[in-house]
């Protein structure tokens, strides 16, 4: 018999609430969700209490949750959210009888064992379903970078959460080369993340307006994305593309470290991009590995279209532990 529990995504820029139904360590339904921006809440607990102002029943006691950040340990903080999280006073702040929280990227990669092969669009690579054995690395842009692998053998199924967004950003040409000294002169470290997730456009046009010597005009993030995305400014396009070319290296690096035979881009901008990655550089440089080419060229890269895989991920992480 299915029951019901309450999910939650926990972004550095969102929370998204909803129920789910469960059932045979599967997920049955996933209901309408609530989102809410987390800088206009103080924690967590005044969120998850106006979520059940949403709701025409009681808070369920369950509660399934992805986390955008490390999950282990007496006290969770959000890589891109000054919430932290103490899951032993759950049950005493929330009313939370039992809990599973994972690794936003790691309840995404759940959520991909979960959904029909018609939940996602085919970018790359052979248009086929993604393979039943073997590893699928799961990865994509939003606030931060995620990284995740989704391990199926006989049967079985395993996600290992990983940080793979904060390894070294490794420039390939000559103008990433400066695009990297410019950030060097804002970062002590130059991570992946900085240039491959949403404030990454940001870094990335900075730069260029500096390798040019242009003035720097100052735009928030959603401007400058949505200027590059229309064409509308020169400069924003030229820091679009070079941030494709630069997704389509960490792709194809992360699938090789991972021994992967398929991908899968997920993250907030996923499905903003899904009509500009494939008319990008992305391709050439996630095939662009050497001796690897053929094995790249090999590898289907797809796009979750199902709108929230955070939430289906964090049900069905819960419902693989509480069956």
């Amino acid at each position: 018999m299915s029951r019901t529990i309450a999910v939650a995504d926990i972004g550095g820029t969102h929370a998204r609430f909803a129920l789910a139904e469960i059932d045979g360590g599967h997920v049955v339904k996933l209901h309408e969700p609530v989102t809410l921006k987390t800088a206009e809440h103080a924690s967590f607990q005044t969120a998850w209490q106006e979520f059940g102002t949403h709701l025409d029943r009681p808070l369920p006691t369950e509660l399934g949750m992805a986390f955008a950040g490390p999950v282990g340990g007496e006290l969770l903080k959000l890589t891109n959210n000054p919430w932290v999280i103490r899951p032993a006073l759950m049950e005493e702040k929330l009313g939370v009888e039992r809990h599973v929280i994972v690794n936003d990227f790691g309840a995404v990669a759940h959520a991909v064992a979960e959904l029909r092969d018609d939940d996602f669009l085919n970018l790359f690579g052979p248009s086929e379903p993604l393979p039943r054995d073997g590893v699928t690395s799961v990865m994509g842009p939003g606030t931060g970078l995620g990284v995740a692998a989704l391990l199926r053998c006989d049967g079985h199924v395993h996600v290992i959460e990983t940080e793979g967004g904060h390894v070294d950003f490794a420039p390939l040409d000559s103008l990433e080369d400066k695009i990297l000294a410019h950030l060097r002169q804002s970062f002590r470290r130059v991570s992946v993340e900085r240039v491959a997730c949403g404030s990454g456009l940001t870094n990335i046009h900075a730069a260029l307006a500096a390798v040019e010597g242009q003035p720097l005009i100052p735009r928030d993030d959603k401007e400058l994305w949505s200027a590059a995305l229309e064409g509308s400014d020169s400069l924003a396009a030229a820091a679009l593309d070079r941030f494709c070319l630069i997704l389509g290296a960490v792709a194809g690096d992360l699938a090789l470290a991972h021994g992967a035979n398929a991908v899968v881009i997920a993250g907030g901008l996923g499905l903003r991009l899904r009509d500009h990655l494939p008319k990008s550089g992305f391709e050439t440089r996630f095939v662009a590995k050497g001796r690897f080419e053929r094995r790249m060229e090999a590898m289907p890269v797809k796009l979750i279209t199902h709108p929230q895989p955070g939430l289906l991920g964090a049900a069905a992480a819960f419902a693989k532990v509480y069956q």
